[in-house]
């Protein structure tokens, strides 16, 4: 066999390999934000089956881009055991007490190193087009290629069966938006459906994120902004503790519902 075709060949196995194995999980996200990495490494850790989709070639939500391109971002001092437990460096803003920044590129790839090393799998440039519904649960997801869905092409999709599927897709929530139209049930909000995300407010924003992470309807949590949106809480802009904390939060509930079955 050519140089060529080895190389070929061994990637073409191992990712048939990897996404084969994964098609049968413990838990799915669906977004690679910092919430999700965060939470990812916490369960697969805890020796959960967990994987994340995300539509982007690469992970890491909106950490890259700190704040309008600066690459930094700020975080409260109670999430400083977060980061410091994925090797991420921190420096305290001088005059103002419990914030410090940090460098965003490091953050994301430091919280992308983190999942991983921890077990979970990532699949980027995978986009999910539906939501599994059986039995008034979701079940999985329904996923394909995103050039395929931004191409518009007639391909059909393929599945991921998992015992819980976690919204982490940010402002949009899109998996919360298909069990509510779609699946046109009421989702643990104060209307049944998405109530959508408020105007900025960086205190409140911080903690109605951790506070409306949660299960939404059986076997679909939300976590990060995704949450935020559901619920009608305050965007916060580029400050990622309440995310990481928010991350934190889910894993706990998930581990505890998955050991509660």
């Amino acid at each position: 066999m050519s140089a060529e075709n080895l190389i070929t060949s061994a990637i073409i196995k191992r990712y048939s390999e990897k996404l084969a194995s994964n098609l049968d999980l413990d838990v799915a996200f669906v977004g690679a934000g910092p919430s999700a990495l965060v939470a990812a490494r916490d369960l697969a850790a805890a020796g959960f089956k967990t994987a994340i989709f995300e539509k982007s070639l690469a992970p890491g939500g909106g950490i890259w881009g700190g704040g309008m391109l600066f690459n930094e971002a700020v975080v409260q001092d109670n999430a400083l055991p977060s980061l410091s437990s994925f090797g991420i460096t921190t420096e305290p803003v001088a005059g103002a007490e419990g914030y410090y920044t940090l460098d965003s590129v490091e953050m994301a790839s430091g919280l992308i190193f983190g999942a991983l090393r921890a077990g979970a799998r990532i699949f980027n440039s995978v986009s999910v087009e539906d939501i599994i519904f059986k039995n008034a649960k979701v079940n999985g997801l329904v996923i394909n290629w995103t050039m395929v869905k931004r191409q518009g092409m007639p391909v059909d999709p393929l599945t991921v069966v998992a015992e819980i599927v976690v919204d982490a897709t940010g402002h949009p929530s899109e998996i919360l938006k298909f069990a509510s139209e779609k699946a046109q049930v009421k989702l643990d909000t104060a209307t049944g459906g998405i109530v959508g995300e408020k105007p900025m407010w960086v205190d409140n924003g911080e903690l109605e994120t951790v506070e409306n992470t949660r299960e939404y309807y059986p076997g679909l949590f939300a976590c990060g902004m995704s949450a935020t949106n559901a619920s009608g809480g305050y965007r916060m802009g580029p400050i990622f503790g309440g995310m990481l904390l928010s991350g934190q939060k889910v894993a706990v509930q998930i581990a505890e519902k998955l050991r509660a079955n």
